[in-house]
């Protein structure tokens, strides 16, 4: 449901909450019981009283929506510029990383299809992703990805990613 959506469900809400109160308010003056005992005074206060509930148990909810998207908000605009700050410090490792993984593709004579796959799958993508972002059956994918399996003699997506991640390793030999 979109923003706009929300804030008119929202003022509907309101609207028919502060009506239940404001007409149980006005019909109880209007009633002018003789007793304030009674049952008909007893129920209506309780209408009252529970849309009065409702009212402030849907404004905290929202309320507390609002901060928690707020703060989502934040959090992912905070983990975008890592992510960017960290891309910057490692592109020429990334581009050489890139060109490295292009030989080799050049060496087992991938075709530009199985190339775009053997990348995705390296990228950690499943042959339904895959399939979806290259507008192909996910069944065309299979064929590609062991296309590529085959020509690199390798067994499955784990040992085209060891091929190339095997050896990498974090400074101080972690």
């Amino acid at each position: 449901m979109d923003g706009e959506n929300q804030e008119h469900l929202r003022v509907i809400l309101a609207v028919a909450l502060v009506s239940i109160m404001v007409g149980g308010a006005i019909d109880l003056i209007m009633d002018r019981p003789e007793s304030w005992l009674s049952f008909h005074v007893f129920f209506e206060t309780l209408m009252i009283a529970g849309a009065m509930v409702m009212a402030t148990t849907l404004w905290l909810g929202w309320w507390t929506s609002e901060r928690s998207v707020e703060e989502l908000r934040r959090s992912l605009e905070e983990r975008s510029h890592e992510r960017d700050a960290w891309r910057a410090s490692a592109e020429h490792a990334l581009e050489g990383m890139g060109r490295a993984i292009d030989r080799q593709f050049d060496v087992w004579r991938l075709t530009a299809a199985e190339r775009e796959v053997a990348l995705l799958l390296l990228k950690g993508h499943s042959h339904k992703a895959i399939a979806k972002h290259t507008d192909r059956s996910p069944q065309t994918v299979r064929q590609h990805a062991a296309a590529v399996y085959k020509k690199a003699d390798l067994t499955g997506r784990a040992e085209l990613s060891a091929y190339f991640l095997e050896d990498l390793m974090l400074p101080g030999g972690g």
